[in-house]
């Protein structure tokens, strides 16, 4: 495979590497590499290296035309005479047969070449170059006619590269069927149909979307759930929801009396799209069936042939390959909120107090994380808060963060110490019985005083500072008692801070998730939160805590952990025991 490198200073800004891109690349079986909207590599595969003599860290950040591109005599042509260049710029599909690219000895290969736009990931757009030494074509099976409408053998290796590329970069199902219409759809075809095999063997119509010049077209009255596969129908999609086979099919395959439900619906998709000629084949994981892909032609021009089942076939096994993906994400993202829920406590009811939680994954992960946030009622009825962050978002982290909260409950319930005694015994015994390597968190103790007051006591172990917002939309972040992270074997004694609670405010305990952000300061991200928080300040408690997220947006990159508490608006002297 071939090697990357990470571009810095003004290269990097101008091409950025795709590492991602090198696998679809590499699944071509010749040489290609594609380019951003400037014409600058970002990435290419070990074919292009080897044949240009070239590692990918000489070529990634380059200008193309400029690296490569030469006359038959060596000279470098102008850009406003490349036609591959214009159709970079254009964003167009072109192919060329008289080109010379220059390897890194300065030796000329002629070779011939096609472009086609693809897009990178996200909002970028870019284009794929996919080049060969000429008369030494890649051997891509036979193909003696080439029916109107159907593609080149270059337009199918990009369409291959880009179907990969582009369904295995997300573990979203919905997402995955509607990057794979905009594949097939107008290119092969103007109707795309996906019938999907649910966990209970059910089928279910999921999309049926027509081509309408450049747009996409729903049609949600032809979708839903349908008839059971028949076992023994050997009707084209009844063979493909098996497994069994692709076929191609036109109105006259379903003129007869149906054998089954499901080949009464086809004629009715049939009748009702105009399609007159389809290509059928099944989307198959290499675990099981997962439903079947039809591509009809009603006004497109040509007739589907059996030359065109290989490539709808690939093209449906790579889809299966990502939908398999995103149901067992879908299934291991389940099974992780059922613990993540399970690790996460219940707020007590504390009278006098309002106390809410928000937890937040971070998306790439399994949804579950080391940050954490608890309360509990103490022995002599005060009321402990904790927020913490163990190092990592997977399991390992949330199975530490479990070891860390618990043992902090027992030593906080058992001491009834001051937060920076508990929190000094608990890093004590951190690495001999724990597996938790580092971690941060505040530790903070709740009481009211005789008179109705709310005290708070707190300490720190390198965590991001509470904060505290009056009512009155005053903000300020409470700096005092901060110490060491836990888990770094030093001895050195932790401090407590004291600050009495006014009436109506709100102290925000947060893990670092909710600050920091690329390309941005933690003081920046601090200064963010403390100007949100202070302009929500009037918001009952749960709109103060969604509105904050909302308006701070989390970039997700690691989890986010909030616990916000706020005290009545006016003093209550506590009933005599």
């Amino acid at each position: 495979m071939g090697r990357q490198s990470t571009q810095t200073g003004q290269e990097q800004s101008a091409a950025v590497p795709c590492a991602h891109l090198i696998p679809a690349l590499e699944a071509i079986g010749t040489c290609a590499y594609v380019v951003d909207e400037q014409g600058r590599i970002i990435a290419a595969n070990s074919s292009v290296e080897d044949l240009l003599d070239r590692p990918a860290d000489e070529l990634v950040g380059q200008d193309a035309h400029d690296l490569l591109h030469r006359e038959c005599k060596g000279q470098q042509p102008p850009p406003t005479q490349c036609s591959m260049r214009q159709a970079f710029r254009a964003g167009k599909p072109a192919q060329g047969g008289d080109e010379y690219f220059e390897r890194a000895d300065g030796s000329l290969l002629p070779i011939s070449w096609t472009v086609t736009p693809y897009r990178i990931g996200g909002t970028r757009s870019g284009t794929l170059v996919v080049f060969y030494l000429r008369g030494h074509a890649p051997a891509l099976g036979p193909r003696p006619h080439r029916a109107a409408g159907t593609l080149t053998d270059f337009e199918r290796l990009a369409l291959l590269a880009e179907t990969t590329t582009q369904l295995t970069s997300t573990l979203d199902a919905e997402e995955v069927l509607r990057r794979l219409v905009g594949l097939v759809l107008p290119r092969l075809a103007d109707w795309a149909v996906i019938d999907l095999i649910t966990e209970r063997d059910e089928v279910r119509r999921a999309a049926v979307v027509q081509a309408d010049g450049d747009a996409l077209v729903p049609h949600e009255k032809l979708e839903g759930p349908m008839p059971p596969i028949p076992e023994e129908s050997p009707m084209p999609l009844a063979r493909a929801l098996r497994g069994v086979a692709s076929a191609l099919a036109g109105p006259e395959t379903y003129r007869g009396a149906p054998d089954s439900g499901i080949t009464a619906e086809q004629h009715r998709l049939f009748e009702t799209t105009g399609i007159r000629s389809a290509a059928i084949v099944p989307i198959r994981s290499p675990r099981d069936v997962l439903g079947a892909l039809t591509l009809g032609r009603a006004s497109h021009p040509g007739a589907f042939t059996v030359d065109d089942l290989p490539l709808v076939e690939d093209i449906a096994r790579r889809a299966a390959v990502a939908l398999d993906n995103a149901h067992l994400y879908q299934r291991q993202r389940k099974v992780a909120e059922t613990m993540q829920n399970h690790l996460l406590p219940q707020m007590p009811h504390v009278p006098g107090l309002q106390m809410t939680v928000r937890y937040l994954p971070a998306p790439d992960a399994s949804q579950v994380g080391g940050d954490w946030y608890d309360a509990f009622t103490l022995p002599d009825g005060a009321t402990a808060l904790a927020v913490g962050d163990v190092a990592g978002h997977d399991l390992e982290a949330a199975a530490g963060m479990a070891q860390l909260r618990n043992m902090l409950r027992a030593y906080a319930w058992s001491q009834l110490q001051s937060p920076s005694r508990v929190v000094a015994r608990l890093d004590e015994a951190i690495m001999p019985i724990t597996d938790v390597t580092m971690a941060t968190l505040v530790l903070a103790r709740v009481t009211q005083n005789g008179d109705g007051h709310w005290q708070l006591s707190w300490t720190n172990a390198g965590h991001p500072p509470p904060l505290l917002i009056t009512r009155d939309g005053l903000a300020h972040y409470l700096t005092d008692g901060h110490g060491l992270l836990l888990g770094t074997g030093a001895r050195i004694p932790r401090a407590d801070a004291t600050v009495m609670l006014p009436p109506g405010c709100t102290l925000l305990l947060y893990t670092d998730g909710l600050i920091e952000k690329p390309g941005h300061t933690l003081d920046d991200g601090l200064t963010r939160l403390r100007q949100h928080a202070a302009a929500l300040a009037h918001r009952p408690l749960p709109s103060f805590t969604d509105q904050l997220l909302h308006r701070v947006q989390p970039p997700g990159l690691d989890d986010v952990a909030l616990l916000a508490l706020r005290t009545p608006s006016s003093h209550r002297t506590r009933p005599a025991r």
